[in-house]
Formats: C-alpha cells, sequence, structure tokens
C-alpha cells in the first residue's frame, strides 16, 4: 500500500512524497512529520533495468519527471512492497529494493545483497544455445568419423609378409612398393573371364621405387612370361603354422603367386631373387579394382591410334581418346590381342598407359576437392585391395599416399625389365633376362638413380661427399681395417680379406666376421686421422664419397687402432667397383604426365 492508501497523504500527489537525496543519490519517501520515516538507504547501485549509470544520470536531471515515474511504479508493483511489511515496518522500502521484489529474503542475522540479479539477454542465451549445439555436432561428426574409420579398416585385407619385406616403407627412407594385379575371376561379372578357375596369378607386376627426397619414382614393369628362379618360401597358414613351399626353377613369373599355394609374400622373395632389391610392402588388386576404382575417380583418359574390337578382352573402342571406367577399363588393361605383337609385352605398353592416366586423375584437382568421389575411393580402394600386414590399417594407408602425393607425374618414370625372347623355345612364348641391360636397371632402382631429369639433389652435400676423396692417400701397406659382412653373401669378407692382402698389399686387414645389423649399403668409418688411409681403401674397392663415414677408429684383434668396413647388400664382389653410375641406364620409357596412343 502506499501512503494515500494509508490516509497519511491527504490529497498530496504520492510522486510528490519521493524526494531526491542529494548525499545517497536515491529517492525516499518523506511523509507527514508525524510519521514514521523510513532508514536512508546506502548507495544506490545500478539496476540493468534502468540502464546502469547513464541512465540514473539522466533520471537526475528532472526530479519531477522522476517522481511522476516513481508513482507509476509504485502503483504496477503494490504487491512486491509486502515484504516490507513482513519485515515489521509500516513504510515501503526504498525504491531499489522494491524494484528487486523478486528476490528472495535474506536469511535472518545476514543483510541481503543489493546487487541486483544479472538476467541473461536474448541474444547471449542465443550464442549459448548455438555453442553448445555446434559441440555437438562437432562431437557427432568425430564420432561419425571414428565410427567410419572403423569401417574403412574393417574393410581392408591384409595377409602376412612372411618376412619377405623389409618390415614396412619409412617416411624418411626411399620406398620400395610391390604391387600385383590378379587374373582371379572372383566378383559379379567376373566368371566370364578367360580361366574362370584361376587361383590369381601374378598377372601384372609392377615394383614401384619412390626415391628417398621423393623428386622422382620409377614404375618398373615385370613381364608375367619371364623364365625365373622361384625361391622356397615360408608360408604362415591359416592355422598359425608355417609351411615352406618349395620353389622352382626356370618357370614362368606369374606362378610365384597363386601356384601351389603360393601368396605374394612368394613373388616379394622372387622380386628380390631378380632384381636384388627387397619391396617394403605389397599390395594385390584383381579385376573389381580395376572396376571400382575407375569408378570411384569418374573414370580415366585413355588414347587409341587405331580402332580395336578384341573379341577376348571384350574391349571395342575407335580410334582417339575415350574415357573409360568399370568394365571398359578392365577390358583396356586385359588387351593384347590387337596391339603391338599381340603378347604380354605389348599388352604392358596399355596397363603403362591406364596407370599413368589414373595417376593423373587422381592428383586432379577435381579429384582431391570432391568428398564424393574421396568418399568413393576409399571405399573402393580399401574393399578391392589386399596389402600385407604392416599396411593393415587406413592410417598407414593415409600415411602411404601422402608420401606417393608428393610425386609430380612428370617425374614418374615407366620401364619394363629388359628381356629377349627365350632362346630354348622354338614358338617364342616366353621371354628370358636380358643380362647385358637388366642389371644396369636394377642397379639404377638400387641406387636411387632417377630415370627422368629431376632437380638436383644439394649441390653442398655431393660436394662435402666429393671431398671425402680428394687428399693425398697412404700407400696400401699403412691401410689397417677390419672386414664385417653386413648383408653380402656367405663369405664375403673372407673374399675381400684375400683380395687386399694378396692382389692390393693391403696387408693389415683381418676379417672380423658378421655386422651386428645388415646394411643395404657398403661403408667404411674411420676416425680423422685416418683420412689418408680411407681415401687409399676407396681407391681400391671403387667407393663412393657416401660410402665414406667420418666417426672413429676401433681396436683391431692386435690392440691397434683400425678402420671399419662393413659390406652391405649393394656388394657385388672382391674387386668390383661399388661406385654406382649417377646416370639412368638407356631403356625404353614413359612418363606419367604424357599420353602415349596405343597402337
Amino acid at each position: 500500500m502506499d501512503a494515500q492508501g494509508r490516509g497519511r497523504a491527504d490529497n498530496i500527489d504520492p510522486a510528490d512524497q519521493w524526494v531526491l537525496n542529494p548525499n545517497t543519490g536515491e529517492y525516499e519517501l518523506r511523509l507527514s512529520p508525524s510519521a514514521a520515516q523510513p532508514p536512508v538507504p546506502g548507495p544506490r547501485r545500478p539496476s540493468p533495468r534502468d540502464g546502469g549509470a547513464a541512465t540514473a544520470g539522466r533520471t537526475r536531471q528532472t526530479a519531477g519527471e522522476a517522481r511522476q515515474a516513481a508513482g507509476e511504479t509504485r502503483q504496477a508493483t503494490g504487491e512486491a512492497r509486502q515484504p516490507s511489511r513482513a519485515r515489521g515496518t509500516d513504510v515501503p522500502a526504498p525504491r531499489s529494493a522494491r524494484r528487486r521484489g523478486a528476490e528472495p529474503e535474506a536469511p535472518q542475522g545476514r543483510r541481503a545483497s543489493r546487487r541486483p540479479v544479472k538476467k541473461k539477454s536474448t541474444a547471449k542465451k542465443a550464442l549459448l544455445w548455438t555453442g553448445g549445439s555446434m559441440a555437438f555436432v562437432l562431437v557427432a561428426v568425430t564420432a561419425a568419423g571414428y565410427l567410419y574409420i572403423k569401417h574403412l579398416n574393417d574393410n581392408i585385407t591384409s595377409i602376412s609378409d612372411d618376412g619377405a619385406s623389409t618390415g614396412g616403407f619409412r617416411k624418411d627412407e626411399a620406398i620400395n612398393i610391390l604391387l600385383i594385379g590378379t587374373d582371379k575371376r572372383t566378383g559379379q561379372g567376373n566368371e566370364g573371364y578367360g580361366d574362370a578357375g584361376s587361383a590369381g596369378h601374378a598377372d601384372t607386376t609392377i615394383l614401384l621405387h619412390v626415391s628417398k627426397d621423393r623428386s622422382n619414382a620409377t614404375a618398373l614393369s615385370i613381364p608375367r612370361d619371364l623364365i625365373v628362379d622361384i625361391p622356397d618360401c615360408p608360408t604362415q597358414q591359416e592355422d598359425g603354422s608355417q609351411k615352406v613351399i618349395p620353389g622352382s626353377e626356370g618357370v614362368r613369373f606369374n606362378t610365384s603367386l597363386g601356384q601351389d599355394d603360393r601368396t605374394p609374400s612368394c613373388t616379394m622373395r622372387t622380386v628380390t631373387e631378380l632384381t636384388g632389391i627387397t619391396p617394403d610392402d605389397f599390395m594385390v588388386a584383381d579385376f573389381n579394382a580395376v572396376k571400382t576404382l575407375t569408378e570411384a575417380v569418374g573414370g580415366v583418359e585413355v588414347c587409341l591410334a587405331k580402332d580395336i574390337d578384341d573379341p577376348d578382352s571384350h574391349l571395342k573402342l575407335s580410334k582417339g581418346t575415350h574415357n573409360i571406367s568399370g568394365e571398359q577399363a578392365l577390358a583396356f588393361v586385359r588387351t593384347r590381342h590387337s596391339v603391338g605383337f599381340g603378347g604380354d609385352l605389348s599388352r604392358i605398353g596399355l596397363q603403362q598407359q591406364f596407370l599413368s592416366a589414373l595417376m593423373r586423375k587422381l592428383k586432379g584437382n577435381d579429384t582431391l576437392t570432391s568428398p564424393t568421389k574421396m568418399v568413393k575411393l576409399a571405399e573402393a580402394g580399401t574393399k578391392a585391395l589386399t596389402v600385407d600386414d604392416k599396411l593393415d590399417s587406413i592410417g598407414k594407408l593415409k600415411d602411404l599416399g601422402l608420401e606417393l602425393g608428393k610425386l609430380n607425374p612428370k617425374n614418374l618414370t615407366f620401364t619394363t625389365v629388359p628381356v629377349v625372347d627365350n632362346p630354348a623355345e622354338k614358338v617364342k612364348s616366353t621371354v628370358v633376362l636380358n643380362k647385358e641391360k637388366a642389371p644396369a636397371v636394377f642397379d639404377a632402382i638400387r641406387n636411387d638413380v632417377s630415370f627422368t631429369e629431376v632437380k638436383k639433389k644439394q649441390k653442398a652435400a655431393k660436394d662435402a661427399q666429393a671431398a671425402r676423396l680428394k687428399g693425398p692417400k697412404a700407400p696400401a701397406s699403412e691401410v689397417r681395417v677390419r672386414i664385417l659382412n653386413g648383408g653380402a653373401e656367405t663369405g664375403s669378407a673372407q673374399a675381400v680379406l684375400s683380395w687386399l692382402q694378396n692382389e692390393e698389399g693391403v696387408t693389415k686387414s683381418e676379417n672380423a666376421g658378421n655386422a651386428p645389423a645388415a646394411l643395404s649399403k657398403t661403408t667404411l668409418e674411420y676416425a680423422p686421422d685416418q683420412a689418408a688411409q680411407a681415401r687409399r681403401l676407396a681407391a681400391l674397392m671403387g667407393l663412393s664419397g657416401a660410402a665414406l663415414k667420418p666417426g672413429k677408429s676401433v681396436t683391431n684383434s692386435q690392440g691397434l687402432p683400425a678402420m671399419t668396413l662393413t659390406l652391405g647388400k649393394d656388394f657385388k664382389g672382391a674387386g668390383v667397383s661399388l661406385t654406382p653410375s649417377a646416370k639412368a641406364p638407356d631403356v625404353d620409357k614413359s612418363t606419367a604426365d604424357k599420353v602415349k596412343c596405343a597402337s
């Protein structure tokens, strides 16, 4: 109730009974002298409803306007003054307290806080709601991403490499991946192709070498009809036991897989036996892989120099450029009778053109920027490929993809193992290694030599290696060295020792047995004061500057300081130079950035 309602204000305007106290900045109720006065409240705190101090300032500008507003407020909030009467006073609480009429009463004995309750604005509420929703969406997307990755992992089929690999690719080393295409006819629509009962031989095999600096790569095709020796293959069985599959001499390369239950690890061992290169990993693709991968990227562009109508492969295309996918893509890579000389070597040219086109498409922006294509590609790749157990997760495949993605297509060279017709056959159906040209190709890949013109490695590093070979050379009789076998053929250390002592005069040398670990390349470690000895031994053995490793000397069997020569897997024999050629061999080749029309 206000003063007039209690009978004390007579005909006085209720608004006139509220007077501004200049000491406190609060409006106070001034009744008649006989009426009890309310206590003087403390300094008034700005209320959000007032708009803060600015509003209070504007209110103090005109007392009359403020009193009128106060009267209106009392009429609208008469019930809010009830708590004041409950506390035993006959006068309403200060205006600031009435404005907080909805606040709960403070506990007895404690002074009620004058701080107004801050209400969240509509904008803040919306912001908080949106932030919460966004967080929920992110969590949901993350969960969905995890589930999708798990789904992709479940798609992957992996089998053991049976110890035939290096143990998996490494980001800071050159990479060698063995790509195997089988002729297994499983999958919808594949029953009618050729031998329906094929166990899945190594019909198409490519050794992909990616340089250490990722500036270039070489894709080496191995003819399926190449006559090779297949070594014994220790193979893990389904029950976890080991079985050694006997090797074969003088057989087609394609029988390294499928025949006699051989697995891709047998193909790996055969490649190592043939080239001297041990693959890091393998990937096996069947007919479905060709179809689904091309469909996932929207087809690849190939070129024909003539019309082709091949009833065996079911390829029917006119001369010119075509975008192919699915069944048509599979027919393209299987065609051989209608191109070249009609044999497997002619088909290899088509397969290399196809893979070049696929790489260009994978590197193109229309694929990399299309979420739909990327999802289709992930689905197709994980379902269609069988990989070794070192590539058994989407994370590992992603890491490999990132390394391969650093390549420029113009520096990816396609070439084929140099071969000649098998002289033992009257009807030529198989080929044998060209012993004059093939070793140079294998050596170039082993030594990370590019088959294309790429940016030279940092000049400072090459100059530093070359500088190790420059300077005075100690007499052979002063060279003191220990020889270790670190991956060369058994007996190599003794063979080098005999050669050095009997033919080169390095009498202060000794056989120190096997090295603690195998090395891919031969090294010579020496102390600074042994540099002249190192240069002499490097000249005798044909070691490159990269093979010389400044370090520390060791003690030989006589307690004297000596250098350490470790024969690596690149060792070719006593007296054979180990300096690799920096020039790629002259062979037929093509690069992935150019289209060569099949004829």
